[in-house]
């Protein structure tokens, strides 16, 4: 479960965003994360192609989000890329998207939360 403290960390920081497909693991560092219920994230795809891919063929993606007093996570879940309707909509009004592309939105369900360290 997603509490205040860990979605501030989320929302405040930048995140590594692992995906993994044909086992050929891939990160990137992302930004402009919303936390949206207390196992529920979305990302912004503005620059996303290795990423968006693996998604496609394996749902199942890692997170790690730490502060500057290195307090951090790992969270787990499985994503969902959408390019069209309600949640690309959502990415899209965000004002961090501001002056971005905004080409998609990643929804993720949590299943795990573990505090790093």
């Amino acid at each position: 479960m997603i509490t205040s403290k860990i979605k501030k960390i989320i929302e405040n920081n930048p995140i590594a965003l692992a995906t993994c497909a044909k086992n050929k693991p891939h990160v990137i560092a992302v930004a402009n994360v919303k936390v949206i219920g207390k196992d529920t994230v979305v990302i912004t795809d503005n620059l996303m192609k290795t990423c968006k891919n693996n998604i496609l063929k394996n749902h199942n993606i890692a997170l790690a989000v730490w502060d500057k007093k290195w307090d951090g996570y790992r969270l787990k879940g499985e994503a969902e890329y959408f390019d069209k309707g309600k949640w690309l909509d959502f990415v899209k009004k965000m004002k961090e998207n501001k002056g971005y592309l905004a080409k998609g939105a990643i929804l993720i369900k949590i299943n795990e939360v573990v505090k790093l360290g």
